[in-house]
């Protein structure tokens, strides 16, 4: 789903992945999709019922950030968060 809003948003390109996922680049990924979609950042936020203030800290890894928000965030840009079932003798 592609929403044009006033002014130009650049799409940023989707990361790769190559290791275990960090703050930062899970801020990677929700830049490069929310860019990808056409959606400024204070109209992302608004659709996710965040501040923009909280947006800018999950694209930029900076902390201080609700779980339930990072998970609301991924939600509404379609970005799906996956936990690989373990052994119980993992550890």
């Amino acid at each position: 789903m592609v929403i044009n809003m006033p002014g130009k948003v650049t799409a940023k390109p989707t990361p790769v992945q190559s290791g275990p996922m960090t703050a930062e680049l899970f801020g990677k990924f929700v830049r490069a999709r929310r860019t990808q979609q056409g959606l400024r950042i204070d109209d992302a936020a608004m659709l996710c019922g965040i501040s923009v203030e909280t947006l800018f800290k999950i694209e930029t890894a900076k902390g201080g950030t609700l779980f339930g928000n990072i998970l609301a965030v991924a939600d509404m840009l379609g970005i799906k968060i996956c936990i690989d079932p373990w052994d119980n003798n993992d550890g």
